[in-house]
Formats: structure tokens, C-alpha cells, sequence
């Protein structure tokens, strides 16, 4: 009954434990740093235009030191046309690096996932079809991102789902075969099944490690590095000496009090 009772804890255990992982899954930069933006961006070789659903400024475009507001050029000083200048420009630099940690993040938790369905998986036609189904989320999510911010677009909730969900719905479906198996066992009394099992729960540490965490610590830094090139952005934005048609400074991207909250929760 013991280990019985242990192989349900097991199998438990793995099932909260990926489920988790999926939850929390998602790109911040170091903790000093969070930004929100209600834009999508898209870059073209014509400029670069910010849009959202809400006013003022839905609707801004801006190319080589000159800036449109909902379909009106703004008049700027010189001084602010050097800083549009080197927003764009920045802009510009910053995206395939985003996009670039997107697709690594992406690597990374379809490798893990990957990882653990060879472990677990015993029946070879069985692995071959979970392997074969994560193959195919993992191409559909890499799709979305080339499509999406690697074509120089970017909608930052979107790319957000892309990553949580891509690798979510993949976990969610290799949890409940990971569980299912060990609840089997468990049930089953079969000590050599229970031993096995146990035995690859306990290389999957091990596994993971090789496959997983090495490059997952390096891509956390390139995420922080990324973080002085937004505080940049914040202090450009907050230069300009231009104003919107009711008096308002053009906000393209803000502090982001939810990643404050967090940082405190954490600490």
C-alpha cells in the first residue's frame, strides 16, 4: 500500500508540476524592468505605424525624423525629429532580437516537453505519435511567431499566446499521459512497472538539465539585456517636446504596474 500510496503522489506530482510550468511559461526581462503597450507594431521599409483600438493617437506613423497622428502630420522642433529618428531606429534593432528570444523560448519548452515524452513514454508506437504531435505544435507556434514578429509585426498579447499556449496545449496533453501511466502503475501492484517508472522519474532531472537549463539561463540574460534598449525607448519618448491634438504627451509604451506587483510578491 505504500508504494502504491507513492506512485499516486508520483503521478500527482508530475501532473501539477507541468501544469505549472506551462502556467508560468513567459518572457520578462530582469526585475527592475516591465513595459506594456496597447500598440501593435508593424515595420515596414516605409516606417514603422503604431495602432490601437483606443484614442487618442489609434493610428501613428512614424519615418525618418517626421510623425502622422490618426491620419495628421504633427509639427516637431529639430530636436525632435533627431529623437524619432533614433526611436525608429531603435525600434527597428530591437524587434529581431525579440523575435529571436521568442523562437528560442518556444525551442526550449518543446525540447523539455519532447524530453519528457521520450522518458515516459514505454510503448514505441505510443512515443512516436505523442513525438510526432508536439513535432506539429511546435511547427504551428514557429509559424505564428515568423508570421507574426519576425515579419515585423508585433501584437505583444499575441505573442504572448503564442509562446504560453503553444507550449501549454502540448503539456496539458503529455500530463495527462504522463499520469495516467503512472496511475496505472501504481494501481496495477506490478513492481517492476512501478521501478521502471520511478527509475526514469529520476533520470528526468538529469535529462532535463542537458537539454533544458543551460539554455534556458543563457536566454533569461539575452532577456535582461533587453531591458536597458527599453529603458532607452521609455527615455526617448519621454523627450519629446511635441504634443497630441488635445494637449497630451504620445505614450507608445508604459511602466507596467502588474510586473511591479509581481517583483514585490516574488521578493
Amino acid at each position: 500500500m505504500r508504494t502504491k500510496a507513492s506512485m499516486m503522489v508520483l503521478a500527482l506530482g508530475l501532473g501539477c508540476a507541468w501544469q505549472a510550468q506551462a502556467l508560468d511559461f513567459h518572457f520578462s526581462n530582469d526585475d527592475s524592468c516591465g513595459y506594456r503597450t496597447d500598440y501593435g507594431v508593424h515595420i515596414t521599409a516605409e516606417g514603422i505605424a503604431f495602432d490601437r483600438d483606443n484614442a487618442p493617437a489609434k493610428h501613428v506613423f512614424m519615418h525618418d525624423g517626421g510623425i502622422e497622428v490618426d491620419g495628421h502630420a504633427l509639427k516637431v522642433s529639430s530636436a525632435d525629429a533627431e529623437r524619432l529618428r533614433e526611436y525608429e531606429t531603435q525600434v527597428r534593432a530591437l524587434l529581431p532580437e525579440v523575435a529571436r528570444i521568442a523562437r528560442e523560448g518556444l525551442d526550449i519548452g518543446f525540447d523539455a516537453v519532447t524530453t519528457v515524452a521520450a522518458t515516459f513514454s514505454e510503448d514505441p508506437a505510443d512515443r512516436r505519435h505523442m513525438l510526432d504531435k508536439i513535432n506539429a505544435k511546435r511547427a504551428s507556434a514557429m509559424r505564428e511567431i515568423d508570421q507574426g514578429i519576425s515579419s515585423g509585426v508585433w501584437r505583444q498579447q499575441e505573442l504572448q499566446n503564442t509562446v504560453e499556449e503553444g507550449v501549454g496545449t502540448a503539456v496539458a496533453e503529455l500530463v495527462g499521459s504522463v499520469t495516467s501511466g503512472a496511475v496505472s502503475a501504481a494501481l496495477s501492484g506490478d513492481q517492476s512497472k512501478i521501478s521502471a517508472l520511478e527509475a526514469r522519474a529520476n533520470s528526468l532531472d538529469a535529462a532535463l538539465d542537458k537539454e533544458v537549463n543551460a539554455r534556458a539561463e543563457k536566454l533569461g540574460k539575452d532577456a535582461e539585456a533587453l531591458c536597458p534598449r527599453l529603458n532607452s525607448l521609455d527615455t526617448l519618448q519621454n523627450s519629446f517636446t511635441f504634443r497630441l491634438q488635445d494637449g497630451s504627451a504620445l505614450r507608445l509604451m508604459a511602466a507596467d504596474p502588474d510586473h511591479r506587483r509581481k517583483v514585490i510578491a516574488k521578493s
